[in-house]
């Protein structure tokens, strides 16, 4: 929505759409998946040692002294969870501990949750561990600035990234160019001793 007040052209976003942008800038910035499998790992790792299985008139109990390990185990991945959010820096070791606490969670509590969390937690830290900050600009953005924005920041409208002609030439022009011509190497790539 757009007004012209005086000659000047003021952008206004609704609340949502600010907040939904923000929200995507704070995912781009940091492992939000990672610390998100991490922390609903925690889940079934503190929730099955203390939940009652019924099998018709059969009730297993799970609590045992494993449930004060599951519940310790299930806090840990939590806290690694929004370290991994909040402390992008630590995400290695975040992510570490996270596959450590999921390989303990076997033992701990009943096979890691019946093996939900420990899988949730294990995919966790390797994304932390995997995940790498961005550049701030990517091969396509050029002259155009992070993410085919314009040099304002935002598109044109102010909700996002521009995908107008002016973003666009840069990937034009380096789709027309032409690769360089490979060298010729009469040893196809053997080396020779001479």
């Amino acid at each position: 929505m757009s007004t012209n007040i005086e000659g000047s052209v003021r952008t206004t976003a609704s609340p949502f759409t600010r907040g939904r942008i923000a929200f995507r800038n704070f995912r781009w910035r940091r492992p939000f998946w990672a610390g998100l499998f991490t922390m609903i790992a925690s889940a079934p790792i503190a929730w099955f040692p203390y939940r009652g299985v019924n099998f018709g008139d059969l009730t297993i109990r799970m609590a045992t002294t494993a449930g004060a390990g599951s519940l310790v185990i299930a806090g840990l991945l939590a806290v690694l969870g929004l370290t991994i959010w909040f402390q992008p820096q630590v995400r290695i070791f975040a992510g570490v501990a996270a596959i450590l606490l999921a390989l303990v969670s076997l033992i701990v509590s009943n096979f890691g949750g019946f093996l939900m969390g420990f899988f949730l937690a294990l995919i966790g830290g390797a994304m932390s561990v995997a995940w790498a900050p961005g550049d701030g600009g990517s091969a396509g953005a050029g002259a155009a600035g992070t993410y085919g924005t314009t040099a304002a920041g935002t598109a044109q409208g102010g909700e996002g990234p521009a995908h107008g002609p002016e973003t666009t030439a840069p990937l034009a022009a380096a789709a027309d160019a032409e690769a360089p011509e490979p060298a010729g190497d009469p040893g196809k790539g053997k080396h020779r001793a001479q």
